[in-house]
């Protein structure tokens, strides 16, 4: 089995493809040790001293570290551990399907939420992916949109950049209800 890493715009965040599909579907978002219950293979990752975060996407594993942590040092067992995992044969995630990507939003504005969720599935979140994240719908409320920023996005430099300057002016453009949009913590 041959791993391959990218960086990610997040230098706390490095990108894991294992050549296998991670999730058949949607992603996974473990942003401490304490959320890897669901997934023997997010345990496993974080089992090692320097890991703070796991975000899993249909064909890769993004891992987080912590600032005072060096890449060197953890980056072999990062490897071996995701290898170990696939060599075992154990399930990624137990208990099933991961939960939707978007929250669900009730009300009023049901059309604007359904053309937010469009755009984003179809314009953001492959690009996102691309660097080893994910960015959900949370919220809509008086023009406002609330995102959820995961995996290499969670956390990253450029991630303001990327909401304000990219995402906010692609939702206004299609959608002249959207005056604004915020990231939000989970």
């Amino acid at each position: 089995m041959f791993i391959q890493t990218e960086s990610t715009p997040n230098p706390a965040t490095l990108k894991f493809l294992p050549g296998q599909t991670v999730l058949e579907a949607g992603t996974a978002d473990f942003p401490s040790a304490d959320a890897a219950g669901k997934s023997p293979l997010a345990q496993r990752v974080f089992a090692i001293e320097g890991v703070t975060g796991v975000f899993f996407g249909t064909d890769f594993v993004t891992v987080t570290k912590a600032e005072a942590t060096e890449w060197d040092h953890i980056k072999p067992a990062i490897l071996g551990a995701i290898m170990e995992h696939y060599q075992s044969g154990a399930a990624v995630m137990e208990g099933g399907a991961t939960k939707p990507a978007h929250a669900e939003h009730t009300g009023e504005d049901g059309e604007i939420v359904e053309q937010i969720k469009e755009l984003l599935d179809t314009r953001v979140r492959p690009a996102v992916a691309q660097d080893g994240g994910d960015i959900t719908f949370h919220g809509f409320d008086r023009g406002v949109v609330y995102l959820h920023m995961q995996g290499a996005c969670a956390g990253c430099p450029s991630s303001t950049l990327t909401l304000k300057m990219g995402i906010e002016n692609l939702l206004k453009h299609y959608i002249p209800e959207v005056v604004e949009v915020r990231p939000v913590a989970v």
